[in-house]
C-alpha cells in the first residue's frame, strides 16, 4: 500500500467530525415516521370514540323516548351533534337500523353502506323504527380523509376511490315500553 494513502486512511478512520450528522440522518426519519403514525392513529381513535359516543346518546334518546317513533333525520342529527369532531357529519354519516328476533338472530350485513362523495347520495338502506320491546340493531358509518394519506398508517388504511377511509360503529338496544 502507498504510505501516503495509508496515512490518509488512518486519519479518516480516527476522525470524528460529522458523527452527529450521521446519527441525525439515521434517527430523525424514524422519529418523524413514529410521530406521524401516532398522530394519524390518535385522530382515528378520536373519530371512532366520538362516533360511538354520538351513537350511544342517540340510542339512549330513542330507547327512552316518549312514545314517539324515531325518524332517521332526527337520530342522524343527534349523532352528529354529539360527534363533535366528525367533519361534515350530516353528509358523511350513513345510518342503518332494523329490528331482529332474539330467538332467531340475524346480524346486519357484513358490508356497511357509506356515503361516497363521487356518487349521488344513496337512499337509506334500512331504517325501520321498530316496536316496543323489540331488539333493534343500528349501525353508523362515516367516511373521512386521513391526515397523511400517502404515509405510514394512511397508506395501509382501506380507502375508496376518493381516498377516504371508513369508521363503522354498531349497537343494539331494546325499545322500552311506553
Amino acid at each position: 500500500m502507498i504510505p501516503g494513502f495509508r496515512n490518509a486512511l488512518h486519519r479518516f478512520r480516527r476522525d470524528e467530525d460529522g458523527t452527529a450528522s450521521v446519527e441525525f440522518v439515521i434517527v430523525v426519519p424514524v422519529f418523524l415516521a413514529l410521530m406521524m403514525f401516532s398522530i394519524e392513529l390518535g385522530f382515528i381513535t378520536l373519530r371512532n370514540t366520538m362516533l360511538e359516543r354520538g351513537l350511544d346518546i342517540a340510542v339512549r334518546e330513542v330507547r327512552l323516548g316518549t312514545g314517539t317513533v324515531p325518524q332517521h333525520d332526527e337520530i342522524k342529527q343527534i349523532v352528529c351533534e354529539k360527534s363533535v369532531i366528525i367533519y361534515d357529519c350530516m353528509n358523511t354519516l350513513q345510518l342503518e337500523m332494523r329490528p331482529t328476533d332474539i330467538r332467531a338472530f340475524s346480524a346486519l350485513d357484513t358490508e356497511a353502506d357509506c356515503t361516497d362523495a363521487a356518487e349521488p347520495t344513496k337512499p337509506v338502506r334500512a331504517f325501520i323504527p321498530g316496536a316496543q320491546n323489540e331488539l333493534m340493531l343500528m349501525r353508523a358509518c362515516v367516511k373521512y380523509d386521513p391526515l397523511f394519506p400517502k404515509q405510514f398508517l394512511g397508506r395501509v388504511l382501506q380507502t375508496d376511490t376518493n381516498g377516504q377511509a371508513t369508521i363503522i360503529s354498531t349497537t343494539a338496544f331494546v325499545q322500552e315500553p311506553v
